[in-house]
């Protein structure tokens, strides 16, 4: 039984560092682009402040998984507008909300804590939800037999992807991230949204 008993501690001992587990936070700002085959070569574009609050349920010496949600506010803008059977041009201002869950592997500086490289990088996926203006072609409230090329605040949703690179900066696991990301709506115009982000992690 003594024999048991010391194998199973010695096996915990072993792997809890494996299974540390750590809170970790940035903040920044974030450029997004979208667009979809029905928009005739218009991009609409998006800005906005950036808090990532991030868990990392897994950690080793070198690297950590990661669940976390780089939430963006800011605002999403467009220079076309149709309505009706007219065609007006104006800059339409409007909210920006991208949220998406992403789950992160985590190498070198700003994986974890303890990490003291000069350099890290990462790479992961997860499902997001967008909301911001977009061009496409929608069918006018008025009369749902005519359809135009405009744009439209909308509310996106579905699978995305990031990768980045972190360079230390300072003490401690203090850095400074570049991030690229991407996502694939599926609903609505079914756009592409592509966004680049720069963030400082503490």
């Amino acid at each position: 039984m003594s024999k048991q008993l010391l194998s199973v501690l010695l096996f915990c001992a072993i792997a809890s560092p494996s299974f540390s587990q750590s809170f970790m936070h940035g903040a920044g700002i974030g450029l997004f682009v979208g667009t979809t085959s029905a928009a005739g070569g218009q991009v609409a574009v998006a800005e906005g402040f950036i808090y990532s609050p991030r868990f990392n349920f897994f950690e080793t010496e070198n690297l950590s998984v990661s669940v976390g949600i780089p939430l963006s506010l800011g605002l999403s803008a467009s220079t076309s507008y149709n309505s009706g059977n007219y065609y007006a041009e104006e800059l339409k201002i409007n909210l920006l909300v991208n949220a998406p869950l992403i789950f992160n592997l985590n190498m070198g500086r700003g994986s974890t804590k303890q990490n003291r490289t000069k350099f890290g990088y990462f790479v992961g996926a997860g499902y997001g939800f967008y909301h911001g203006d977009f061009y496409g072609i929608f069918t006018d409230e008025l009369d749902p037999t005519y359809e135009y090329l405009g744009s439209r605040s909308l509310s996106i949703h579905g699978p995305a992807a990031n990768a980045g690179m972190r360079f230390g900066v300072g003490k401690k696991h203090k850095n400074i991230e570049l991030r690229f990301s991407y996502m694939k709506g599926i609903n609505e115009t079914k756009p592409n949204i592509f966004g680049i982000a720069g963030l400082f992690n503490f």
